[in-house]
């Protein structure tokens, strides 16, 4: 591969759990309209998803609607095709069972192991691990043995997802019952299915979003990243098993479940963050926008017009590398992996920071790129090595830009554990 020239991969990589197969078990609730975009979701990421209702699901969402999403039939009959083996079949091919909306009933026939419909039988006869995600109105919720059956099945190994809190269809206008997003829902299914790599138990960190330089009490400098960057990084390392640390700047979306979440504003609070766990990270990837500069004397109030007249100079200083700081205190044997956003020398720009910085490598990707960069839902990235060897992803969704960014830094582990 030649240095300071990235080579094109024309080969999209696979989606991150093709070949895994997914049983997604609704129970009969008003959420269960939900889980049709949860058996979207699950699809678009490579799964195979065998959809299993139980006879009450079928009142409140139909069998049609979830084939129009998966491509593949949904489930319902104990005798249906393949006979009474077909549970077993379903059980023993899965690699994850996850039912959502799990209903108080459904939750008390599966603690206590009984197998009266298809979908109870299923989880009886599966080995693979269960995401259970409850919904049911509060007061059901709050039932004790409802909250002792959960315990139960918790401590046979199954993961728990919700409930949060949230307006609910009937009684309480507000409770402790809703479905939990089907984000977090995917996210747990994603963390069942990675978890057998290096970065299983590791401690990882992220840095991610913009950070904010005030000027006064009022106006700010910053730019245009989203944060998109950073969680979906955060989600990736945690569904590959690790203990997940994402430090990020202001950002309005939504923060990723069993993820410890630092926020911050200014490059110096993110320095301070980031060093208090630098020390123990095992890899730690760099995605955040860092202001370079921030104003050397910040105004106490608001700085109005009238009183500096129309021209307004302000004196920036420099603010402190955030990245090089934290790679200066990792472990020995750790990964650290960089963010570049260029105009243009993108490889040769890279090479030059991996090497003062101590990057393991660097995602580099260019500002003049159609649909990349901040604020876009994709991106088009270059991985750049510390020789100068490069090598240009096409244009995929964040989420699977963080995916193949993390899977790189699980096989830098692996080897240099081995």
């Amino acid at each position: 591969m030649e240095s300071g020239v990235a080579t094109p991969d024309a080969r999209v990589p696979s989606p991150p759990w093709a070949g895994s197969r997914v049983v997604l078990g609704v129970c009969g609730g008003v959420a269960a309209y939900r889980s049709v975009q949860l058996a979207r979701d699950l699809t678009l990421l490579g799964a195979e998803v065998d959809v299993v209702l139980t006879d009450a699901a079928r009142r409140f969402v139909a069998p049609l609607s979830f084939e129009g999403v998966t491509g593949r039939g949904a489930l319902v009959d104990l005798f249906a095709v393949g006979g009474a083996a077909l549970h077993i079949s379903l059980g023993r091919d899965a690699d994850c069972v996850c039912i959502a909306p799990s209903t108080a009933d459904f939750i008390a026939r599966a603690s206590s192991g009984r197998a009266s419909d298809l979908l109870s039988t299923v989880m009886v006869a599966a080995d693979a691990p269960v995401v259970l995600a409850p919904a049911m109105n509060d007061r059901m919720y709050a039932h004790p043995p409802t909250r002792e059956n959960l315990a139960t099945l918790a401590a046979r190994g199954c993961a728990v997802v919700g409930p949060v809190a949230g307006p609910l269809a009937v009684g309480e206008a507000e409770g402790l019952g809703r479905l939990a997003a089907p984000g977090d829902i995917v996210d747990a299914v994603g963390r069942a299915l990675g978890c057998d790599g290096a970065l299983v138990g590791a401690k990882v960190l992220v840095t991610g979003g913009p950070t904010r330089e005030r000027v006064d009490q009022v106006r700010y400098f910053g730019n245009r990243s989203s944060g998109k960057t950073g969680v979906a990084l955060a989600r990736a390392a945690w569904m590959h098993g690790a203990e997940v640390t994402l430090v990020t700047g202001p950002s309005a979306l939504p923060m990723p479940s069993g993820v410890d979440v630092v926020a911050v504003e200014s490059a110096r609070e993110m320095r301070d963050a980031v060093l208090d766990v630098a020390g123990s990270a095992t890899a730690a990837i760099f995605s955040a926008a860092v202001s370079d500069y921030c104003p050397a004397d910040p105004t106490r109030g608001k700085i109005r017009r009238r009183e500096v007249g129309d021209t307004w100079s302000v004196t920036l200083a420099a603010n402190p590398d955030v990245a090089a700081a934290a790679v200066s205190a990792m472990k020995p044997g750790s990964v650290a992996v960089g963010f570049a956003l260029e105009i243009d020398d993108l490889v040769s720009r890279a090479t030059t920071k991996i090497q003062e910085k101590g990057f393991d490598l660097i995602v580099g990707n260019l500002a003049t790129e159609r649909d990349s960069g901040f604020e876009a839902d994709t991106n088009r990235v270059t991985i750049v090595h510390p020789d100068g060897s490069a090598r240009e992803l096409p244009l995929m969704d964040k989420f699977r830009v963080a995916w193949e960014v993390v899977e790189i830094v699980e096989k830098r582990l692996a080897a240099r554990e081995s």
